[in-house]
């Protein structure tokens, strides 16, 4: 199509590929950021097991939240085609982190193993087994941090869009049972994930054909040459963990993504038991044939020797891991910072220091200073309308002040002897210096934020003390829900953002207004806006009822 177009409130700016569905780098004219918008093609469409599919993806991929999954911010049906909308990611797949060479050294391979073994190990308490782990479908972002994408085939409880004996995923990287059209387990991804862990170790792909038959005899038969990972200097304790993901045998794997991570921190830790060579790894000869069966017959004793040797390597390999995350050094609690009672509200203290701010998580520094432990409510704005004469916006004294422009947040603050906090400080406040996507951690928890999925959330905000149990680090609340929130930081517009609130703001936005951002999402927004990163531009003379705000104190 003729580019740039919009489509529902996205504004296509460029093709990026696809095939059953185009993908296309987008701006969200309402959230004012980049994103990549996933549109099924007329022939996807036409195509009833395509179509449907595409839909299970969207509603698959958008009830999972991760550090370490590409996050889905929306999905649906637009002029007849559906559509699913991505963030945006900056990097490359790990198919061409391999290839030229920017998969880093060992530690930082490992490191990548490690995420997506997390990543992995998130879906699969959910239900959820992907079916296609490929390095096309694990992204390096360009700070470093990996992300497992596309859960086009992916399968979760209760429903199966595979027909008996059909064969779903990538045959490089298909597990013995998948190649045979059998049933399907999570073992089937930690195959797959041991085939992909060889390739970013040693460069080259474990296993080949010149055919799909003689691939998937390969496959059923025979055993990945150890030779290339020992030429690239594989650690041990990594090269053994591949061969007990890579067996022929669903259960004679490693049977859980938790017990690989356990693996890999030993790695990263140093603490790991040491493996001499790859050679020396007591690797089962060719397995049988899952259609074959098992053959019967105890087998030579040198190779009953080998097995149980390969057994006591293991055991030794997996103590060590649990014995390094027994006895790591354990994060002491520090005792919550204790409000100090000032003009406005409460405050709490937020350290001087280092943090990831932003969707690329960027390292910044700074300053300390101290922050509004919940947003300015009623009582308060009450308080402040009556001692300066301004206009008040009355509601509840316990619920959070809305419908306030960034000028009549501003002045409270400046009132309170505080000011508008800048994004910087209001992320930091939220997020803390590791770099989570909500006050409590990275994973998507709607009950602990005042948004729609939250039933809490039905009849609108809570009482601004609230929800103790969503705090962030620092021990501010509702910084994720509630009310969205004025932070100190101008915006310029897109002219699709502006001419989206043509009907919603009277007198019109005109060019040349100030902007400003809000965050932390609301009430009546979705917890996939919640995310401590994201903000929403917004006029500032622009009130809601579900815009508020909070101030922050410089340390001095």
């Amino acid at each position: 199509m003729q580019l740039p177009v919009r489509f529902a409130r996205y504004e296509l700016q460029a093709f990026l590929g696809g095939g059953m569905s185009h993908v296309y780098q987008a701006v969200d004219t309402v959230m004012g950021r980049a994103v990549a918008v996933k549109i099924l093609t007329e022939q996807g469409i036409r195509d009833a097991e395509a179509k449907q599919r595409f839909l299970h993806e969207a509603r698959l991929a958008a009830s999972i939240q991760h550090d370490h999954i590409v996050t889905v911010y929306d999905y649906g049906e637009e002029q007849g085609y559906p559509f699913m909308v991505l963030e945006f990611l900056r990097g490359e797949d790990l198919r061409d982190a391999i290839r030229q060479g920017h998969a880093g050294d060992a530690a930082n391979r490992t490191r990548i193993a490690l995420e997506v073994a997390r990543a992995l190990g998130f879906v699969h308490q959910r239900g959820i087994i992907h079916r296609d782990i490929k390095p096309e479908n694990i992204f390096i972002e360009q700070s470093g941090r990996a992300k497992l994408m596309d859960f086009g085939i992916a399968k979760s409880e209760g429903l199966n869009l595979t027909k008996t004996g059909q064969s779903m995923g990538t045959p490089f990287y298909m597990a013995p049972e998948q190649v045979v059209g059998g049933a399907v387990t999570p073992l089937a991804d930690v195959y797959s994930f041991g085939m992909v862990l060889y390739e970013l170790f040693s460069g080259v792909k474990p296993v080949n054909g010149d055919s799909l038959q003689r691939l998937f005899y390969v496959i059923l038969h025979e055993t990945p040459d150890r030779e290339p990972l020992m030429a690239a200097g594989t650690p041990g304790p990594v090269a053994e963990l591949i061969y007990r993901c890579i067996a022929k045998k669903p259960e004679e794997r490693l049977q859980s993504f938790g017990a690989i991570a356990e693996v890999l921190q030993g790695v990263l830790a140093g603490v790991a038991a040491p493996v001499a060579t790859v050679a020396s790894m007591p690797v089962a000869g060719p397995a049988a044939s899952p259609v074959a069966g098992s053959v019967a017959g105890g087998g030579s004793g040198a190779g009953k020797a080998a097995l149980v040797a390969g057994a006591v390597v293991v055991v030794v390999l997996l103590g060590a891991g649990a014995w390094w995350y027994q006895r790591r050094p354990q994060p002491v609690a520090a005792p919550a910072p204790k409000p100090a009672v000032v003009r406005g509200g409460a405050v709490v203290p937020v350290a001087a220091g280092e943090f990831e701010f932003g969707g690329d998580r960027k390292k910044m520094s700074l300053a300390a200073f101290s922050i509004d432990r919940a947003e300015v409510s009623h009582r308060a704005y009450a308080a402040f309308a009556q001692a300066t004469g301004a206009a008040d916006s009355p509601g509840s004294p316990e619920l959070p002040v809305g419908n306030v422009t960034f000028d009549q947040a501003k002045a409270f603050c400046a009132w309170a002897g505080k000011r508008l906090p800048s994004e910087e400080q209001w992320e930091k406040a939220a997020r803390g210096a590791d770099g989570r996507s909500y006050p409590w951690g990275s994973e998507r928890k709607a009950e602990l934020a005042v948004v729609k999925e939250n039933p809490a959330a039905a009849k609108g905000p809570l009482a601004v003390d609230s929800l103790a149990a969503g705090a962030s680090p620092a021990g501010a609340l509702h910084m994720a829900g509630n009310v969205w929130e004025w932070v100190d930081k101008p915006h310029t517009p897109t002219a699709l953002a502006v001419e989206s609130l043509q009907q919603l703001l009277k007198p019109p936005p005109v060019a040349g207004e100030a902007w400003h951002r809000i965050k932390g999402g609301a009430y009546d927004r979705g917890i996939a806006e919640a995310l401590a990163f994201e903000f929403v531009s917004m006029p500032a003379r622009f009130r809601s009822p579900n815009i508020g705000f909070r101030c922050v104190l410089p340390a001095e």
